[in-house]
């Protein structure tokens, strides 16, 4: 079953070394999941890889496993939750040597509340805007005139529920991934005219740390971080604007018919 849902997805690896050779990468939430899997896949290419995420001594972790592959890694504690250290990091990251030429929006922080269990809790919205929306935005607007001059490409860890309907229980996580997956879309074709290439991937469900406080989510089907970074590493070779599970459309066909059954049902559950 879960091969037929998260197919092993294959990639050329002389190719992926060949794009990335003598790049720079930027990557957030490198400490954990999905960013860990990928500085690794990342670490034989000889890019230059700067890790981001809260974590100075996870990061080094990482960073050491990529060397001894003999990959060049940079690390880059930040909170991405706070604005003044987003500002210092996207002021350091403009003036870094030769310019950045991919980035990997992965970072993400994730909240799972019933709304009458937040009436109290106005910070549960700010911290998932701050983080998933504000802070690769800030990034951005710092960066992108580098990535017009160096032709570079921007990925997007976007999640599959922003194209289908939003589930009960996760309105803060859901409006912030949507905030970010629709400025990127807006300013998608601008970029693409100056020669930035844009992807955004809507991934299912993954087996990270971030879903283990939903009990439900335990023995559901998931995708393991050595995919995604799999899958990450076909979005640098190929550029397309967005992946998506195979199954998407009919689950958006699905979405669009059941929408009001489904939406009484769930006005029924107590």
């Amino acid at each position: 079953m879960k091969l037929l849902f998260f197919p092993f997805l294959h990639y050329n690896r002389a190719e992926l070394r060949q794009r990335l050779a003598g790049k720079t990468v930027l990557l957030t939430g490198a400490s954990y999941g999905i960013g860990e899997a990928l500085a690794e896949a990342l670490a034989p290419t000889q890019a230059h890889l700067l890790l981001v995420a809260r974590t100075e001594a996870k990061l080094r972790e990482v960073q050491q496993r990529v060397e001894a592959q003999g990959g060049v890694a940079t690390v880059l504690p930040c909170n991405l939750a706070q604005r003044d250290q987003v500002q210092a990091l996207a002021a350091q990251l403009a003036a870094w040597p030769n310019g950045i030429d991919l980035v990997v929006n992965n970072a993400g922080h994730s909240i799972r509340r019933s709304i009458f269990a937040s009436l109290e809790r106005m910070h549960d919205f700010e911290r998932t805007m701050e983080l998933n929306y504000y802070a690769p935005v800030q990034l951005l607007l710092a960066l992108i005139p580098g990535l017009v001059a160096r032709q570079g490409q921007i990925i997007n860890i976007s999640a599959i529920n922003v194209l289908l309907l939003p589930p009960p229980h996760w309105a803060a996580y859901q409006a912030s991934k949507t905030a970010f997956d629709q400025w990127l879309r807006c300013v998608g074709p601008e970029l693409q005219r100056r020669g930035v290439k844009t992807s955004s991937i809507y991934l299912p469900l993954v087996r990270t740390r971030m879903i283990l406080p939903t009990k439900a989510y335990r023995h559901m089907p998931a995708m393991q971080p050595h995919q995604v970074a799999a899958l990450i590493c076909r979005a640098i070779i190929a550029q397309r604007r967005t992946y998506t599970p195979w199954w998407i459309l009919p689950a958006q066909l699905a979405a669009l018919l059941l929408r009001e059954p489904w939406e009484a049902w769930l006005g029924r559950r107590r």
